[in-house]
């Protein structure tokens, strides 16, 4: 004897989109884009099918793009003309994030330009700061990389960034920013905080697209482990009393546990779908092995059904073009 409720009902194809629990917009996509002060066109990035580097000269051209396809937010990285062992191009006046925001704030000045903070493309080792002498050996010196991510974050205020994104995992990196944004008058400025980032598999593509991988060792003792829930969730929390205003787990895809979690605290949560994750259904798609449409579209459901309030992802433009084909 079937019981009188029948979940099929519910389930007929005219009646489903009156049900979905969780519908992805526009607004809640960031599009990453990298520059790269070191060409003058645009360069494939071989490891990320249907993704760029782009010069300078493309930067309004590509923020244009973006709004056109109906995304209010991009997240900059950049590629110097030059690094050191300091990773001083990241906070000169003239560096190429500077110059990128400056360009897009000139001509698309409604885009929201969000900034990474961190050294790791800037500096000539790959790590994110000052490398010294540590009881691990050679490491990242936390309390002096501080001062270096503080001059990053003003530098992009400065240009006139919407919004700073530290990535570093430093300890007291979101109050050291905070405390130096304050200083310098922005104090309205919103940190976005990388506050659960993990030491993962998954950024192999990125480190080709930006140019960041490492001249040694690896990021182990400053990212987060996946083993570690609890920890993950601490990361978070300490950010949040540092005083960030959004809080984000990276990668999403294999965390969406900690976004849960982390969604708990009660600030909005980003969630990053990294290089790998992108590639790796990429190049499933491409082996004919999944529908890269519907794979991409439902892996964005389960983050955002996870938790997360803003996912940064390099499907954005695709996904924006998915969504307006729905409606």
């Amino acid at each position: 004897m079937f019981p009188q409720r029948r979940l099929r009902r519910l389930r007929k194809r005219n009646l489903q989109p009156l049900f979905k629990e969780t519908v992805i917009s526009k607004n809640d996509l960031i599009a990453p884009v990298f520059f790269d002060e070191t060409i003058s066109e645009k360069k494939p990035i071989s490891s990320m099918p249907g993704q760029y580097r782009y010069p300078l000269s493309d930067a309004a051209f590509v923020a244009q793009r973006i709004k056109s396809a109906g995304i209010r937010a991009m997240i900059l990285f950049g590629i110097p003309n030059e690094k050191d062992y300091c990773g001083t191009s990241g906070w000169i006046e003239d560096g190429v994030i500077q110059k990128a925001v400056r360009t897009i704030k000139a001509k698309v000045p409604d885009m929201v330009v969000i900034t990474d903070v961190c050294a790791c493309e800037y500096t000539d080792h790959g790590h994110c700061g000052i490398i010294g002498e540590s009881s691990d050996g050679m490491d990242l010196l936390n309390d002096t990389s501080l001062e270096v991510m503080a001059r990053i974050a003003v530098s992009h205020a400065r240009a006139g960034a919407d919004m700073v994104a530290p990535s570093c995992m430093l300890d007291g990196m979101v109050v050291t920013i905070r405390e130096a944004l304050d200083c310098e008058g922005f104090e309205e400025l919103p940190i976005m905080s990388y506050s659960t980032k993990f030491a993962s598999a998954l950024y192999g593509p990125f480190r080709d697209a930006a140019d960041s991988g490492m001249s040694f060792g690896d990021r182990s003792t400053y990212q987060m482990r996946a083993e570690n829930a609890r920890e993950a969730y601490l990361e978070s929390e300490m950010d949040l009393c540092e005083g960030a205003d959004i809080l984000m787990v990276k990668p999403a895809g294999f965390y969406h546990d900690v976004i849960m979690s982390v969604s708990s605290l009660g600030l909005p949560v980003a969630a990053y779908q990294v290089s790998g994750e992108y590639s790796m259904i990429k190049a499933a798609s491409q082996n004919g092995w999944l529908d890269e449409r519907k794979v991409a579209m439902e892996s964005l459901v389960s983050i955002k059904r996870a938790g997360a309030d803003l996912i940064i992802t390099y499907f954005a433009e695709d996904a924006a073009r998915w969504i307006d084909e729905e409606q």
